[in-house]
């Protein structure tokens, strides 16, 4: 059996250790495989650094499709309703839209469940992870400047429009009656967000990729994809 991880540095593995970016070992699809490695299964990681649901469907084919997976879990949206800062520092005072707006986000996803299916494909959406919306105030602020702060608060920000997102796509989910995994809430459920969410405010520490694939792993499970117990965790 062959599961591909699909969707942006979530998925590739990225955390945020003294203000630097790097990628750890323990990401998501590595636990996973950990996980299923008594069962005959491959785990496969396509996750991108700054990928956003427009970018997905252009390497959708090359990535997904001719892997010939079983199954796709599909993890994208961080960047989708993220917005260009320097623009936002450039001109606070004006209105400004997410990278890929939120009508445009839920077209892709359906758009990107269609092919897959399509192909005899079994797409699985996981939602957002949840973000520390303070210290990944502090970390834009750092980086763009300090009068940022005034069209965040003026408009809510990504902590408004990341649940938003994660909202509609949760909507979706059920529209679209396919197989879902809430990672959102099992992370938020496990325990104090600092120690599962990095220092940037939105990338993942190991034990919150831990808990992630540990959540993906029980549900694949008990939807079916594998028959066994799980093995020794990490």
């Amino acid at each position: 059996m062959k599961i591909v991880c699909f969707g942006d540095s979530i998925t590739r593995g990225v955390t945020c250790i003294r203000g630097r970016l790097r990628i750890i070992k323990e990401n998501y699809p590595a636990v996973l495989q950990h996980f299923f490695a008594q069962k005959d299964t491959e785990i496969v990681n396509r996750g991108v650094f700054n990928d956003n649901s427009d970018l997905l469907i252009k390497r959708l084919d090359k990535d997904v499709i001719s892997e010939h997976p079983d199954a796709v879990l599909i993890c994208i949206g961080g960047n989708d309703c993220n917005f260009k800062w320097n623009e936002v520092v450039e001109r606070p005072d004006e209105p400004h839209v997410p990278i890929v707006p939120l009508e445009r986000y839920i077209n892709n996803i359906k758009q990107i469940v269609k092919a897959i299916k399509d192909h005899g494909i079994t797409p699985v959406l996981l939602t957002l992870p949840p973000l520390d919306p303070k210290r990944y105030y502090q970390s834009i602020s750092t980086r763009f400047g300090k009068n940022i702060s005034h069209w965040i608060g003026m408009t809510g920000g990504i902590e408004h429009w990341h649940g938003n997102y994660n909202r509609s796509l949760k909507k979706l989910m059920k529209q679209l009656s396919v197989p879902s995994i809430d990672v959102r809430t099992a992370i938020k459920g496990a325990g104090n967000l600092r120690e599962f969410i990095s220092d940037d405010g939105i990338h993942l520490t190991a034990e919150g990729y831990i808990v992630m694939a540990k959540k993906i792993f029980n549900d694949l499970t008990a939807l079916q994809f594998t028959s066994q117990k799980a093995g020794n965790g990490i």
